[in-house]
């Protein structure tokens, strides 16, 4: 009891300021109608500083670390059965495609950015499967390195703003390319990175296009799970000598399945799922902005030129195959 009391103690500050960054990101996002990721990992950068405080130290890595697993977790609420059933095998064997075959694209050209597997997966994952969430689950089982979480704050940076610039730009593609309001659901809601901006870009065009993105968006946060479940084996076969070995099935996963199959059979009340989904959303935009805390500009200029690079081919390549899976299912 008393080491929790203590542990508690310890963490508090800086946890309170990660969430007040993002009670902050929130409010500029309702009222400005920027992206609150983006807006709370900018926010932390600011306040950098405090990440090295030892009052604030302890709670903003709990933050980064622990409530992003949290948040990853309770995603699995937004998961369900009738989901794949709604949309068909062959919608669902197109996202499931789109998502592998660019992660697979992103580890087969990275290091002609100058880019190692790690990164190329980092960018690739979070860019395939749901924007700033993958990346941040992603990165929560990479190898630790140096470059780790400079690494994970250029990603969300450059996806958020790619997702962002997306929403804007798709919808008027798709009606210039003269797709029906079923292949521009199909295609906003597989190419674009973040959910939110899945949902704006959907329901600009209309309601069905909205509820048909929305949908096909959430088949695509499914793959987290099996995506990061695989990459913990692969990274535990090949990690280095004396290197700690991610768990073979990471907690926040199982819980993620777990919650996922528990929605499926109806065993989670609608309150409970809206509540999840709201509390998942709120945790991860915390454990955003301490990320963002624990990183400084200057290491987010080293990444680089080509890493935009990267991450621009990679949409580019998404938004390719998904379309022309759009145009062939009709």
């Amino acid at each position: 009891m008393l080491n929790l009391k203590h542990t508690t103690e310890r963490i508090f500050p800086g946890l309170v300021i990660a969430g007040l960054v993002a009670v902050t990101a929130q409010f500029l996002s309702e009222h400005y109608g920027a992206p609150a990721m983006l807006m709370a990992i900018l926010l932390g950068i600011s306040l950098q500083f405090l990440s090295e405080e030892t009052r604030t130290e302890p709670g903003v890595a709990f933050a980064a670390k622990g409530l992003l697993r949290f948040g990853v977790a309770l995603l699995g609420a937004r998961i369900s059965i009738e989901m794949l059933q709604a949309l068909g095998p062959a919608l669902v064997a197109l996202i499931i495609i789109a998502v592998i075959l660019t992660i697979l694209f992103s580890l087969l050209i990275g290091r002609f950015f100058g880019r190692g597997m790690m990164f190329a997966f980092l960018t690739g994952g979070s860019v395939a499967i749901c924007g700033a969430s993958a990346a941040m689950a992603i990165a929560s089982i990479l190898p630790k390195g140096e470059t780790r979480e400079r690494d994970l704050v250029f990603t969300v940076v450059s996806v958020t703003v790619l997702s962002t610039i997306a929403m804007i730009f798709y919808p008027i593609l798709a009606d210039i390319l003269g797709l029906n309001l079923r292949q521009s659901g199909v295609f906003l809601g597989g190419t674009i990175h973040d959910v939110a901006q899945v949902v704006g870009a959907g329901y600009s065009i209309s309601e069905e296009t909205g509820d048909l993105a929305t949908v096909v968006k959430l088949i695509r946060v499914t793959m987290l799970a099996p995506v990061v479940l695989i990459a913990s084996m692969f990274l535990r076969k090949y990690a280095e000598p004396g290197e700690a070995r991610p768990p073979l099935l990471p907690g926040f996963v199982l819980a993620f399945l777990i919650i996922a199959a528990l929605n499926s059979f109806h065993v989670l009340p609608e309150v409970v799922r809206d509540l999840a989904s709201v509390v998942s959303r709120w945790a991860l935009l915390t454990a955003i902005a301490a990320v963002g805390m624990k990183t400084s500009i200057p290491r987010i200029l080293q990444v680089g030129g080509p890493a935009i690079g990267l991450l621009v081919v990679q949409s580019i390549f998404l938004a390719g195959f998904v379309l022309v899976g759009a145009f062939m299912l009709g």
